[in-house]
């Protein structure tokens, strides 16, 4: 039984369409000083040219593969985890085990919507410390764009798409050293994809979803209310405070949630990665696309690395990584 996994390979992937404040400013009602002043984000980039989330998520599998001598045949698992998935099923883990051809791989996805990365990265490390396979391969990927309602400002201008992946590999070594995992039920705030039942049968009844919506003043003060104390609790409980953690990597919500996750925890904000001034928030894959990037960027031998995704749901979990 391995004692644990290390990370062989990571890469990440987003559309080539860029859209700017400025283009969003010609469909609604804002404007790029406004969207900078509350969300931090300049630009995202959008889905335009019928990639769909599977799309994405295969693509980064590939370049991170490509990065590595193994074949689709060495992966053991696949999870996806997503909130804008291809459809109900089959699942896009499936589609994506079928684009890779990687048929000795079981494949299922996760939905803790932003919170995604953390609880795929969780599972992955204990189906590998229970031998229940070699290589896993973990991706984060979404498609907001098809999910918003482009009436709607409040939530429109925050999402952008991409994907990241990442391969995993049973190993003596222990990546993931601590962990936290939370849900408090609760549809009002955030929800998206909401599928009625039906009140009567009809011949003109046909299936429908509900844009993303959330209510984003009460997504702060959650965040605000609990987030911190969350990491404050995983730390104690493991002796440590945040001043020995090198790199926080936080939800890519927006960088005004940032700032206030860096200045509740007392922390400078160069030691919390960010990516979503220029791919704004791409829900679960916002937190694996900051940590390829990281990953490419610095050595981080020795390093402690805290994870925190906190989404729709609401779900939210930490992992401490010691590289």
């Amino acid at each position: 039984m391995a004692q644990g996994v290390k990370i062989v390979a990571s890469s990440h992937y987003v559309p080539e369409d860029i859209v700017t404040n400025d283009d969003l400013a010609t469909i609604m009602d804002t404007n790029d000083e406004w969207i900078q002043t509350h969300t931090g984000i300049k630009t995202r980039h959008v889905s335009l040219q019928g990639e769909n989330t599977s799309d994405l998520a295969t693509k980064a599998a590939q370049q991170a593969l490509e990065q590595t001598l193994l074949t689709p045949d060495d992966i053991d698992l696949i999870i996806v985890t997503t909130f804008t998935p291809d459809g109900l099923a089959p699942s896009t883990a499936a589609l994506v085990q079928r684009n890779l051809q990687a048929k000795n791989a079981w494949a299922y996805d996760i939905s803790t919507a932003c919170a995604g990365f953390v609880f795929g990265l969780s599972t992955a490390d204990k189906f590998l410390k229970a031998n229940a396979g070699k290589h896993a391969l973990v991706i984060s990927a979404e498609v907001n764009s098809k999910m918003m309602d482009f009436n709607d400002r409040t939530s429109a201008v925050f999402f952008g798409d991409g994907a990241a992946a990442f391969i995993l590999e049973a190993s003596s070594e222990s990546l993931v050293i601590a962990e936290k995992m939370q849900t408090i039920g609760n549809s009002k705030v955030v929800h998206s994809g909401l599928i009625a039942p039906l009140n009567e049968i009809s011949a003109n009844n046909y299936p429908k979803t509900s844009a993303f919506h959330q209510e984003g003043r009460q997504v702060f003060s959650e965040v605000e209310r609990l987030i911190p104390a969350h990491i404050n609790d995983l730390l104690q409980q493991n002796d440590l405070t945040p001043d020995d953690i090198d790199y926080f990597i936080p939800h890519q919500a927006n960088l005004r949630i940032i700032e206030m996750l860096a200045k509740k925890l007392n922390q400078p904000m160069n030691k919390f990665v960010t990516n979503v001034t220029k791919y704004g928030n791409t829900s679960s894959a916002g937190i694996a696309m900051a940590l390829d990037e990281l990953r490419h960027q610095v050595p981080l031998q020795g390093k402690k690395v805290l994870l925190t995704g906190f989404g729709a749901g609401f779900t939210y979990g930490s992992i401490l990584c010691q590289f």
